[in-house]
């Protein structure tokens, strides 16, 4: 590799059509810069792709000089600065088509959310998006994908037809349940381990409506709401999905008046029936004490956002992640003691319950490698250092199946994502990733060889 900066990559130059973009570039910081902002990108080569030969020569290229590659679209799920890799972004290649009749959407690489709701939602169609259109689909959908629809519909990934891999040597591959079988299983679930997907086909769901939003409680009824919560969210049937999260939010002008600068605690719906249907189930939580602010309606379900309603500014955070195998009373005390309001930790933004179950739990007409599915809830807590938010995690131990959920777990050792899956799963995984990635290039972002 040559000890110029200036030079690196100069025998990629002309093999790509997108943008080379290096140490000193100008550029550089833009097409890199990530929607966490708690890391800063540092790769010695960016390539701004465009099709899936951009992605090809790049990463053949970096694979021959002995870089590291990693892929980003969004940003949301960046885990490390990237220092010394090939990075390649992907946010040129955002195509999105949709096919009413066959109920699927083909997207590029760089697709976002809220690009396939939009293309899906004329036909009365939805992908299985997350919490927050923003992120890439595919990404997200990879890495699993939770969404406010998943107790009724499963993972994100449980959904995906085909994809297009470029793999370690620069080689694009057509993958589907037909053409390497294991490798499908793999990517579905594992991430960014075996390569880097150019196209993503994926099954939409019939949802045009439905009944869901929020109900912000204040600070002094925490303890009631989420005990109340603990005893509620296992009546509902799987036409129902909720969370639960204390937030901590800051006194900024798009923060809602009766929430600015406020701890609160907020219940989100998203439920799958008529809206009097809806309400009825939401009547017992909305009865524990009188709301801050409560946006529960009947709405379009491309208004999805409006369910957690998540940041849409750039932020510094680092997550921590666990799945829990149940909800008790001892449970909610212990969060209550790390992340309640009577906690002096202000850099504590977010800390969420997502209920799991319903078609979460069950396996997917084609398996896929996505871990996870055993456990009752999620818990997700955000801060803007390691410290607060693995605190929370720790906390809630006792209660811990051992796992997480992949999107969800942030920064973490190979160690800790191999303890994912199960003794099986893992090895049938490393031997997919032996196969396709032998040189382990793709050993950024969670990597299951480290």
């Amino acid at each position: 590799m040559t000890s110029s900066t200036t030079d690196v990559g100069a025998d990629l130059e002309g093999r790509v059509t997108g943008p080379l973009l290096r140490a000193g570039d100008p550029s550089l910081a833009a097409e890199v810069a990530p929607f966490n902002r708690a890391r800063t990108p540092r790769p010695v080569v960016a390539v701004g792709a465009t099709c899936a030969e951009d992605v090809s020569a790049a990463v053949g290229w970096a694979a021959m000089r002995g870089h590291r590659v990693a892929v980003q679209a969004t940003g949301h799920g960046l885990t490390s600065s990237l220092a010394g890799a090939v990075l390649v972004t992907t946010k040129r290649m955002a195509g999105v088509e949709v096919d009413p009749v066959a109920r699927a959407a083909r997207v590029g690489a760089g697709a976002s959310g809220a690009q396939v709701i939009a293309a899906a939602a004329p036909h009365g169609l939805m992908p299985l998006a997350g919490s927050s259109s923003q992120v890439g689909v595919v990404g997200y959908t990879l890495g699993g994908g939770l969404g406010p629809l998943g107790r009724r519909y499963g993972f994100a990934a449980d959904h995906v037809r085909r994809l297009r891999l470029v793999t370690f040597e620069g080689a694009v591959r057509e993958v589907d349940v037909d053409r390497e079988p294991e490798l499908f299983w793999a990517v579905r679930g594992g991430k960014g381990n075996f390569g880097i997907v150019t196209e993503l086909e994926f099954g939409l769901v019939p949802v045009a409506r439905l009944y869901g939003g929020g109900v912000f409680f204040p600070a002094e009824v925490a303890a009631d709401v989420l005990h109340a919560y603990r005893e509620w969210a296992p009546t509902l049937s799987d036409e129902t999905t909720t969370s639960i999260a204390l937030l901590r939010l800051p006194p900024l002008p798009e923060v809602p008046e009766p929430l600015r600068g406020r701890f609160v605690v907020h219940l989100r719906i998203a439920h799958l029936g008529p809206a009097a249907e809806g309400a009825a189930l939401a009547a017992p939580m909305r009865a524990v004490a009188p709301a801050l602010l409560d946006v529960l309606a009947d709405m379009p379900a491309a208004a999805l956002d409006a369910v957690h309603m998540d940041p849409t500014e750039p932020m510094p955070v680092r997550e921590r992640g666990a799945t829990l195998t149940g909800l008790p009373a001892e449970a909610v005390d212990a969060l209550l003691a790390a992340a309640g309001p009577d906690l002096d930790a202000p850099s504590l933004v977010m800390v969420e319950i997502r209920q799991l179950g319903g078609a979460l739990a069950r396996p997917p007409a084609v398996p896929n490698a996505v871990a996870g599915r055993d456990a009752a809830y999620s818990l997700l807590a955000v801060a803007p250092e390691d410290g607060p938010a693995s605190a929370v995690v720790d906390r809630l131990a006792p209660w811990s199946t051992g796992g997480a959920l992949l999107n969800f777990l942030g920064a973490a050792t190979a160690e800790r994502i191999r303890g994912l899956w199960s003794p099986a799963d893992l090895e049938r995984l490393l031997a997919v990733k032996r196969r396709h990635d032998p040189a382990n290039v793709f050993a950024l972002g969670q990597p299951i060889d480290g």
